[in-house]
């Protein structure tokens, strides 16, 4: 691997040679950091070596751990498009407000980056049997980057999963398990059954390259912003690994003189009251979170109630002087309908509890309204029709129409 040094628990240190098969640190049992010869990547990739390369996350190729471009396991991972959302901000009384919508990446949600990462690596080491456990998105997006590697797959997920999450991952030929419990019993499931099947866990951060593939969303927003971030960013929060992989991103980039100012953004980690452990956590100042029972959110992607990096959520939200903090769970259909009507975007249940949050922070006057603010739509609010609660109305053809019905 020309850049990648080692391997490094993200928790007690502990260092790992590169190009062998990880999972969680030996010792304590916590995640792993990818690191960089940064000196090196310094020196070989100036910024303006972007310059003509594909439009997708593998534009950042030597920040990326894999040895061998021929090992790319890709469905194309586009850059995602930052929209601007003036009449969606009027609405907090906010000039800039702005959303970076992962829904147009492949499987629709941004959980393709961390995939195609983590399915390149596995084809890199020979891996040919995976398995997940999942609340939708991740498991529909292992699936489609497994097929396209010609790899096994096995899906664990929660029974009440919504039924387009399920068939998603049916339709790429993965083998699908609905388990009576929440995530971490599916994931438990997975770590039982690895020794008798053979099977490598690709759970959230318990292999290292999931979060290489989520911090091109860092990589990938500063240079859309021309290397300047924005004040804050607002980010869904279940296993953290997006927010933890932004934050490795500002941190590299920081090292290698690419951002202009070298202010990072304040993190919001936005979770659902129906299921805020890193929430409870950061209020009560903890370093790691207590498992939230009876976990219970529409917005799936968050009903994660303990996460492994729970505390590399924490500490990035505190190094940027941010915050965690939770939108009420009867909003999530109203913020959700509200952001769609009003800017043709998307946004899924899990954004919108970010606009929930984004409402609080106005309101208790830590975002000012001239603050530049993103928001993270991180997938596509198509695959979630139970959150649309509005009823079509019918047009009788057998009785006269009413127009004056129709508003």
């Amino acid at each position: 691997m020309p850049f990648v040094t080692h391997l490094e628990c993200a928790d007690c240190g502990t260092e790992y040679p590169a190009g062998e098969v990880h999972g969680l640190c030996t010792r304590c049992q916590r995640p792993l950091w990818v690191r960089y010869d940064l000196d090196l990547v310094k020196k070989e990739f100036p910024k303006k070596a972007l310059f003509g390369r594909p439009p997708t996350l593998w534009r950042y190729l030597e920040l990326l751990p894999m040895d061998d471009p021929a090992s790319i396991v890709s469905l194309t991972e586009t850059i995602t498009p930052i929209l601007p959302a003036k009449r969606l901000g009027a609405e907090f009384g906010l000039e800039d407000l702005l959303i970076k919508d992962e829904s147009r990446l492949p499987t629709g949600s941004f959980k393709a980056r961390g995939m195609a990462m983590a399915v390149t690596m596995a084809n890199e080491l020979g891996i040919k049997r995976l398995a997940v456990p999942t609340a939708g998105n991740a498991g529909g997006a292992l699936a489609a980057y497994a097929a396209r590697a010609g790899m096994e797959c096995f899906v664990f997920m929660p029974d009440d999963t919504p039924v387009i999450n399920q068939k998603e991952c049916l339709l790429h030929g993965a083998k699908v398990f609905a388990v009576n419990g929440l995530i971490d019993d599916c994931g438990r499931l997975v770590r039982e059954g690895a020794k008798a099947m053979g099977w490598f866990d690709v759970s959230t951060l318990k292999e290292p390259y999931r979060i290489e593939g989520k911090k091109t969303m860092g990589l990938e927003l500063a240079e859309q912003f021309e290397w300047e971030l924005p004040d804050w960013i607002l980010y869904p929060t279940g296993g953290g690994t997006g927010l933890i992989g932004m934050w490795k991103a500002f941190s590299e980039m920081e090292a290698l003189g690419w951002l202009k100012s070298g202010k990072r953004p304040k993190m919001v980690a936005c979770q659902s009251d129906g299921c805020a452990p890193i929430v409870k956590a950061f209020e009560s100042g903890a370093r790691h979170a207590k498992r939230v029972g009876n976990a219970a959110t529409i917005a799936s992607g968050l009903r994660v109630p303990q996460a492994v990096g729970d505390f590399m959520i924490l500490d990035a939200v505190r190094e940027s002087g941010g915050v965690a903090m939770s939108a009420p769970e009867e909003d999530i259909p109203r913020w959700m309908q509200l952001a769609n009507s009003k800017e043709g975007i998307a946004v899924c249940p899990e954004t919108a509890v970010c606009l929930g949050v984004l409402d609080q922070l106005m309101k208790q006057g830590k975002v000012r309204s001239k603050d530049r603010v993103l928001v993270f739509n991180t997938g596509a609010a198509q695959k979630y029709p139970e959150c649309v609660t509005a009823e079509v109305p019918r047009i009788d053809l057998s009785e006269p129409v009413d127009w004056g019905e129709m508003g």
